[in-house]
């Protein structure tokens, strides 16, 4: 990742939780399973949910009032377009030759006759969007997921899917693209990316923050569940499950 991708990490880190989940909201993980520095986790987690209410989730809520859904719906079907490479190449890697050929078709549809992934008419052809990173390729192989990890701002991880993350920067085609307003860009890029996502579940993770008798062990559950639904490849959409 270049060095501008790293600040749009930390500024995207903000997010603490992108996504959310259709599994009850009271889910608790056990509290010292694969956890051995969860005192450490859980100042790192504390710290970013005051940030997050501090910052993102009042953010989150004026950009879901002034900008109309279907503007938010084409930014989303943009910015998903643009992982494209990245899902391609895991896909590749991971062999699933087809799940490939699914993503290679959408990024063609999309970039085209989609006008640049505006509207996804892949999708409305029947062919749904999947994810997949190097941190699920990497569990394919046989890795372990180490420890669990709250990374300072950066949220929820392990250090399979840190190592993840940082390959597939490697893995999207913009990072060595090289123009003047490139920094604002991919600054613009990110910051918009988890607006949207985190203004798409603001209810459910209240709901969740909510219910939960300890809110630390429900994101970390949460999170475990949804990267072993990934791995398995099972149905995954933004709305559903969590996409830390």
């Amino acid at each position: 990742m270049s060095i501008s991708k790293v600040i749009m990490a930390a500024l995207a880190a903000v997010t603490l939780l992108a996504g959310c989940a259709s599994m009850p909201a009271t889910v608790e993980g056990p509290q010292d399973v694969n956890d051995p520095i969860e005192p450490f986790n859980r100042v790192m987690f504390n710290a970013t949910l005051a940030l997050d209410k501090a910052v993102l989730r009042p953010t989150a809520l004026v950009y879901r009032r002034i900008v109309p859904e279907p503007v938010r719906n084409s930014l989303r079907n943009f910015l998903n377009n643009l992982d494209s490479p990245i899902i391609f190449t895991n896909d590749v890697l991971q062999g699933e030759f087809n799940r490939a050929g699914v993503t290679l078709l959408r990024f063609g549809a999309n970039s085209t006759v989609g006008l640049g992934g505006v509207v996804d008419v892949a999708k409305r052809w029947g062919y749904m969007r999947h994810y997949e990173d190097f941190g699920q390729t990497l569990a394919v192989y046989g890795v372990s997921e180490g420890p669990y990890l709250f990374i300072p701002l950066l949220g929820p991880s392990n250090p399979r899917d840190a190592v993840g993350w940082t390959a597939d920067i490697f893995f999207d085609p913009l990072t060595y693209v090289q123009w003047r307003e490139k920094f604002w860009y991919q600054t613009g890029r990110w910051a918009v990316d988890y607006t949207d996502l985190r203004a798409r579940n603001i209810e459910t993770l209240d709901e969740i923050e909510k219910t939960s008798l300890d809110f630390y062990a429900s994101v970390r559950s949460l999170y475990r569940q949804s990267r072993n639904n990934e791995i398995s490849n099972g149905a995954t959409e933004v709305q559903d499950l969590p996409d830390f």
